[in-house]
């Protein structure tokens, strides 16, 4: 009798364990990507737009999202925006929303006061006449209070960082040391603070100009390579981007993640914004500008993503973008045809790739 409880006992202890043991290691493994930057949802929601899902019923946009299968939501946030957009309350709220839908928070940092890019990096007004000493104090500084207060499962140092940041301090082709010291103080601030966080560094667009950002990263601690791509800019080859994600992700053993993509449903406009994107020029020849277009280049690409060892996701940019100051407005949006709500900001047929 005591042999068979001590059977018993053992069995259910072992059992125990390795149901422990599986459920942690299930939780500590990363899952694919399937992002959508929703940085516009506040200023979009205050103005009194509604969001539809695919069967045209209202609903919370990042309900939609999750349902259709996003996991992950990026969000933008500047310094002291003049226009109070993308300020720290505003993200803190929007990434509570988002953890209390079981999503991943992608914290995108632009270190500046207003849009950062390739070609435009400017210093937030408030460090623009510190010396480079009180400047690293201030950088470190901020992006700890980040970390504490925001608490996002991704970091990502800057936006577009292909020139550097924060210029003309910290200009990659004139400051090279100074803006690796600065994203070296990032990570170190972050990997102290927030462990489990992963750090992400992002360039705009692929080929060699990506390998020689990222050749000059090597002293830098970070988890994911982070690409823009979009067809208008980077080119029309989609083999290219994957070539691009297994150069990258072997020579320096990263993730590689497409960190902003977005394609047209339509050429035509939804209010009297001028569009970024209009003519067929623009866009990939085997994808037209149709909603079916737009759900086949979002799958093509996310194929060619996973068809990589490296290649771990994708998001989608300017998700939620419609024109949400009314058809005739000048200050609307000049990416509504490139939403993922179609003009009747009804849920559009591309929202399936999050999900397939």
């Amino acid at each position: 009798m005591k042999i068979r409880l001590f059977f018993y006992a053992f069995l259910f202890l072992f059992l125990t364990s390795c149901s422990s043991e599986t459920s942690l290691n299930e939780s500590s493994q990363e899952v694919f990507i399937k992002g959508a930057d929703m940085s516009f949802l506040p200023l979009i929601e205050s103005e009194g737009t509604q969001y539809y899902n695919a069967n045209n019923q209202l609903e919370d946009a990042l309900i939609t999202l999750k349902k259709a299968g996003c996991n992950t939501i990026r969000i933008r946030i500047w310094k002291n925006s003049p226009e109070n957009l993308s300020n720290l309350n505003e993200v803190k709220a929007l990434a509570q929303r988002v953890k209390n839908e079981g999503m991943k928070v992608w914290l995108c940092i632009h270190y500046s006061d207003t849009w950062a890019d390739p070609g435009t990096q400017t210093i937030p007004a408030a460090w623009a006449n510190l010396s480079f000493s009180d400047l690293k104090v201030a950088f470190a500084s901020y992006t700890s209070m980040l970390v504490t207060e925001i608490k996002p499962d991704i970091i990502q140092i800057g936006n577009e960082i292909n020139n550097g940041f924060m210029w003309p301090k910290a200009d990659l082709t004139t400051h090279e040391s100074e803006f690796l010291e600065l994203l070296s103080i990032a990570s170190n601030t972050i990997r102290t603070q927030a462990p489990k966080t992963k750090i992400m560094l992002h360039h705009a667009g692929i080929g060699a100009d990506a390998s020689w950002f990222y050749n000059k990263m090597t002293t830098i601690n970070y988890d994911y390579i982070g690409l823009s791509y979009y067809p208008i800019w980077h080119g029309k080859n989609l083999e290219e981007v994957k070539s691009t994600i297994i150069t990258l992700g072997q020579t320096y053993n990263k993730k590689v993640i497409i960190a902003e993509t977005s394609y047209p449903f339509t050429l035509g406009f939804n209010d009297f914004t001028n569009n970024v994107l209009g003519t067929t020029d623009q866009i990939i020849p085997l994808y037209n500008a149709t909603p079916l277009g737009q759900k086949s280049y979002l799958l093509a690409l996310k194929e060619k993503i996973k068809e990589t060892q490296h290649g771990f996701g994708f998001c989608y940019w300017g998700t939620e973008w419609v024109a949400f100051r009314g058809n005739q407005s000048t200050n609307g949006s000049p990416w509504e045809n490139q939403s993922l709500w179609e003009f009747n900001n009804k849920a559009m047929p591309a929202m399936e790739v999050f999900g397939e």
